[in-house]
């Protein structure tokens, strides 16, 4: 009964298990979901990332430098040799052990603003940085939208191929039939089989540029495999009437306003012109708040602990004749060390003060800052009309490129229509003997390329229209 029930549940497993497996081996992917995995996954932008935390922990420090800086100090040593103490101010020649303690604090009270521009600078520096990475995401985001594109590009351009190539089989066996009956000469299956060695080769190229499309946009999603990889296949149609509403110069107008490379330029325009007012004030006074507060111990400071009178010395003489001698009493002193707590709160020291310091010469250092910084301006300046010009130009190729494959668009479809036509009365001549086949297979080739057109501008137009919403500031999406 138990060997039952473990098989019995076993099987469940494997129903319930399977389709589960199934279910995620079958997940196709839409670009938002390739757009939304790079931007989490991309270490490029991860490192950019760190770029940004590094900006925000300069801004941080910037700011927190306002406040005042307080450091404490303490030493303990001990002395051998003459030397001189200096709590007691007087020689020392036997070991001495000596502790200091002390506490200092200082305040930049002016500086020429430095540390003020410092901090809008660092904010300029982090909020340029957070573009920057935006650029980034944009730059990845229409990779993944081109390589999208390639791949629902490529997967029509197989099934096309694969629809002539089924066709030509087609006519293989008509033909083979129709020589095996001697209805045909036999040369026009030799040819016949030839265009069907041609087409098969276009079709494993065809497959090959599959695999290659879907293996370049696993590799932008840092994806180890395209084993199980899939994507949504959404139907793109392109309106008969289709025509550009905005012209180039009105895309710029909103483009530069929301791109973020045009954003990141002009702040870094604007730290450059706050590295000017750091330099500037580096040639200014500064003024300085500073205290302490300290103590310290010698073991050589002493204090009388008690005395006594020993006898009287002879400390000289009178100038009287005969000379009388001057006695005084001998004092026998008794001495000890001070102990560390008294020392440590008679030896108390409490400093406070302002401090200012003029720069007077410092080998042109101000003046070279002051000169770099201005370069500094011209050349962030220099940058930010580059990333406009740049800006324009993709804005401009853009819609010309958008442009031009409406009108191919619309000519392949008008050429599509013509070699269809061409095709199909071909086909009726080459079934009933009044073509032969290196005509029929003429009209074929015409036809495929006539299909490759009309494939090619279709997603050409689709990829341009979308990098044209990009620009004005409309989301990725394919649609």
């Amino acid at each position: 009964m138990t060997s039952s029930w473990k098989c019995w549940r076993l099987v469940m497993a494997i129903f319930i298990l399977v389709p589960l497996q199934s279910l995620n081996a079958q997940k196709k992917w839409s670009l938002q979901d390739c757009i939304e995995h790079a931007l989490s996954n991309n270490i490029q932008i991860r490192q950019q990332r760190l770029s940004l935390d590094l900006a925000s922990d300069n801004l941080l420090q910037s700011r927190l430098a306002l406040l005042p800086s307080l450091n404490g100090n303490a030493s303990h040593a001990y002395n051998y040799g003459r030397t001189v103490d200096r709590f007691t101010n007087t020689f020392a020649t036997t070991e001495v052990q000596s502790n200091n303690f002390y506490v200092q604090g200082q305040l930049t009270v002016f500086n020429g603003f430095q540390m003020l521009h410092t901090i809008a600078r660092n904010r300029l520096s982090l909020m340029a940085g957070k573009y920057d990475v935006e650029k980034m995401q944009n730059d990845i985001s229409l990779n993944l939208a081109s390589a999208y594109l390639n791949i629902l590009y490529t997967q029509e351009a197989l099934t096309n191929v694969s629809g002539q190539y089924d066709l030509t089989q087609e006519q293989v066996n008509r033909i083979k039939k129709l020589v095996e009956a001697g209805s045909l000469a036999k040369s026009n299956l030799l040819n016949m089989e030839a265009q069907a060695a041609t087409e098969e080769l276009s079709l494993v190229n065809a497959r090959n540029n599959l695999e290659i499309a879907y293996l370049t946009l696993v590799q932008i999603l840092d994806i180890k495999t395209t084993e199980g990889f899939d994507i949504e296949r959404p139907v793109l149609n392109v309106p008969d009437q289709v025509q550009l509403t905005e012209q180039p110069a009105q895309i710029f107008a909103v483009a530069q306003g929301i791109q973020p490379e045009v954003k990141s330029a002009e702040l870094k325009v604007e730290s450059a012109l706050r590295d000017l007012y750091i330099a500037r004030g580096s040639a200014s006074p500064v003024l300085t708040l500073a205290g302490s507060y300290g103590t310290g111990y010698s073991g050589a400071s002493q204090r009388l602990k008690g005395y006594s009178i020993g006898g009287l010395d002879t400390i000289g003489y009178t100038a009287a004749t005969p000379a009388v001698p001057v006695l005084a009493p001998s004092v026998i002193t008794e001495l000890e060390k001070i102990p560390f707590h008294d020392q440590i709160n008679d030896n108390l020291n409490k400093s406070f003060g302002f401090y200012l310091s003029i720069p007077i010469f410092n080998g042109y250092q101000s003046r070279t800052a002051i000169s770099r910084a201005k370069i500094g301006i011209a050349q962030a300046s220099y940058s930010l009309d580059n990333t406009r010009n740049q800006l324009y130009q993709d804005v401009q190729r853009a819609w010309a490129d958008a442009q031009a494959s409406v009108k191919q668009y619309h000519a392949a479809k008008k050429s599509l229509d013509a070699m269809r036509e061409a095709y199909f009365y071909t086909q009726q001549r080459f079934e009933i003997g009044s073509a032969n086949a290196v005509e029929f297979s003429e009209a074929k080739k015409n036809l495929a390329k006539a299909e490759s057109d009309v494939l090619t501008a279709k997603y050409e137009y689709v990829f341009r229209k979308t990098v044209l919403d990009f620009y004005m500031g409309k989301p990725i999406r394919i649609e």
